[in-house]
Order: C-alpha cells, then structure tokens, then sequence
C-alpha cells in the first residue's frame, strides 16, 4: 500500500498513531524512588514483542511529564536513536510523575485512485492539502493516543484526571504494585467510565517465553477491573476503542488507544 507522507510528520513520528502493526512503549528505568538527587532514565520504542526494540523510535514531540502539583516538568538528555529516544527525568519534589506520549487532533484518511490503494496521516489541518477533494472511497479517522507511564518519589500522590482519551486511574496507585497482590484500577474515556472494554496485560520478557501469557481482563459498567499480578517485572497494559465521538468534522469516526507500563514488586 502506497503513503503518501508529509515530510515533517514522518520525520517528527517514525511509528505512526494509525497503525498498530508493532507494539509501542515507555519503559522507566525505575518507578519507586527515595533520595534527594533523583533520576529516571524512561526508553521510547516499539517492536515485536514488548519492551523489546526491534523496530523504530517514538518521537519525543508529544511528550508531557507532569509533577506531583501538577506542574510540567522539562525532559533532560533528549535523544533519538534508530530503535529508540531515550530522555532523563530528575524528580525534584516528592510524590508521583505522570509521563506521557499524549497526542490528539491527528488523522488518518484512506481513499483510492483507480487501483491504487492510498493513504495519509498527519494533523487536521492538512488534509486539504495532502488528500484529494473528490477522493473515491475516501475514510478519515480521528486518532487520540496515550503512551504513559508512572514514578514515585517518596510516597504516592494522586494523579489528576485525564480529560481526553482512555486513561488510568482507579483505587490502586499504579506505583504501588506487588506481586501475588490484585490490583483495581478503572479506565476512563474523556473522563467517564470506560464501560465493558477489553483490557490486555503482558509481562516483560515474552519474546524468552514458550507462550506470551497474556492477561485478558474486561471493564465493567463502572470503567473498573482486577488483576492479580503472578510476579514481579515491567508490565505492557493495552486498551483501545473506536466511536463516533470525533472532534474533526471531515472524520466519521475516532479511534483511541491506550497503553501504560506498570512496574510490580516483589513481595
């Protein structure tokens, strides 16, 4: 299928929003931390298998690290390789570091000209420009995405709530993990209940596996769910939908995604 790929997009997003053909994630060096002259080093990329790079870099353009009183708080050591970005963050006041690869107002259209298959993904305001007026079978999808992970400086402090998209929050701290303990979170769709949605959990370290051994949990009508973790390590926790709920008047539909990385402790 052939792309047609604005240049500063396919530069600034190496793994775009509209295909999820390779796995993507932010992975913390650590999540639970003490001290005064504290540091996190979190790795950005997707591949195969989780936590494993073996195929391109995340961008940094939508990064959004907010500290424990909601203030933003500025990534150190920027760096984008070939399989992945990697960026410092220093973890100045105590309590808990919501960081995020947050996008929306993007979009994806498919259309054809003749037999030929095309398509184009970048920001709303560029499909005039890159997608013909009168395309045959032409569909546009509004994407809203959230790659997100969590640390600790000292004790845990609440996180404030997500306004757009799929988010995590619910009775347990994500930074307060053990394993043989089951935790209860809720998701959350533009700050409801995500009601009755598939929820996927991996723990790292399947590409070493026989099996992936892959935890399949479903919301409620309350946004809520459980897992109880069978041990220690990073875990990949994955949702996604799609509605009609588009804030993109040329888009008939809106696809969001959500994917966390979870760090359990041992007991």
């Amino acid at each position: 299928m052939k792309r047609i790929i604005p240049a500063f997009f396919a530069a600034a997003l190496l793994v775009p929003a509209t295909s999820f053909a390779h796995d993507r994630w932010l992975e913390p060096s650590s999540t639970v931390l003490s001290g005064d002259d504290t540091y996190i080093t979190v790795s950005a990329g997707a591949g195969n298998d989780k936590f494993y790079y073996n195929h391109n870099r995340l961008a940094l353009n939508n990064l959004a690290i907010t500290g424990p009183t909601g203030k933003s708080v500025k990534a150190e050591n920027e760096f984008e390789g070939k399989l992945r970005s990697v960026f410092d963050v220093k973890l100045t006041e105590d309590g808990t570091y919501r960081i995020a690869l947050a996008s929306d107002g993007g979009v994806f259209a498919r259309w054809k000209e003749g037999d030929a298959n095309k398509r184009w993904f970048g920001k709303a305001e560029g499909l005039e420009k890159n997608v013909p007026k009168n395309a045959q079978d032409l569909v546009v999808l509004e994407r809203v995405d959230r790659i997100e992970t969590f640390a600790t400086k000292g004790n845990p402090t609440e996180l404030e709530q997500v306004k757009k998209g799929l988010a995590l929050s619910g009775d347990t701290h994500p930074n307060d993990l053990y394993a043989g303990e089951t935790a209860q979170f809720v998701l959350t769709l533009d700050g409801e209940p995500a009601k009755n949605l598939e929820v996927e959990i991996v723990r790292d370290g399947s590409r070493y596996r026989d099996s992936v051994e892959e935890i399949a949990v479903k919301t409620d009508e309350q946004g809520r769910f459980e897992v109880k973790w069978p041990q220690a390590g990073l875990y990949w926790l994955h949702a996604d939908l799609k509605d009609s709920k588009t804030s993109i008047k040329a888009a008939s539909e809106r696809a969001v995604s959500y994917v966390a990385t979870l760090e359990v402790l041992p007991q």
